[in-house]
């Protein structure tokens, strides 16, 4: 996990890279949809515990996240699915 907190264009990105869905997300992580979706928006901040369930789901599908302490900054990558 990063040690920065997810961001919601992060998430978006994340999704984007594992083609999955907002109810796909929803399913693996726990998190009701439309609280990822007001997320993703903006219109909400998550507790610590919900991004990281999020997060966790993402990584687990095959998602790395970048937190912003290199030149390169906040971002995702795609990497191999955890077995």
């Amino acid at each position: 996990m990063t040690a920065a907190p997810l961001t919601p264009p992060q998430c978006r990105a994340a999704r984007s890279l594992v083609r999955w869905s907002i109810d796909r997300l929803a399913m693996e992580s726990g998190v009701s949809r439309n609280t990822i979706s007001s997320f993703e928006q903006g219109k909400v901040t998550l507790i610590r515990a919900t991004r990281a369930a999020i997060q966790t789901a993402l990584e687990s599908g095959g998602v790395g996240f970048l937190d912003g302490t290199t030149e390169r900054g906040p971002g995702v990558y795609l990497r191999a699915p955890l077995e």
